[in-house]
């Protein structure tokens, strides 16, 4: 397998990685910004009360986001498998 061809296969995949992982982690820094700042105003630290919430909310994500994140993936694997004339040579 050529160089080009290994390089860009990479590329593909953490793209879609990436693509697939973003939605969570734009919700858990908007909760943890929320949460911080909750806990700044009020003088709490508590590390249960700073990671239950966010957890709670990447949870909640995840099982809302789930069907749209194997479809993207069913679609990147489907595009990866139908054409394996590249990768055989």
């Amino acid at each position: 397998m050529a160089t080009d061809l290994v390089v860009e296969l990479a590329r593909r995949t953490l793209e879609a990685a990436v693509l697939l992982v973003a939605p969570l982690l734009i919700i858990a820094t908007i909760v943890s910004l929320l949460i911080n700042l909750a806990q700044v105003l009020t003088s709490l630290q508590d590390t249960t009360l700073s990671t239950v919430p966010r957890l709670t909310a990447v949870a909640a994500a995840a099982y809302l986001l789930l069907p749209w994140m194997v479809r993207r993936l069913g679609l990147f694997t489907v595009a990866l498998l139908s054409d394996f004339r590249p990768y055989l040579r």
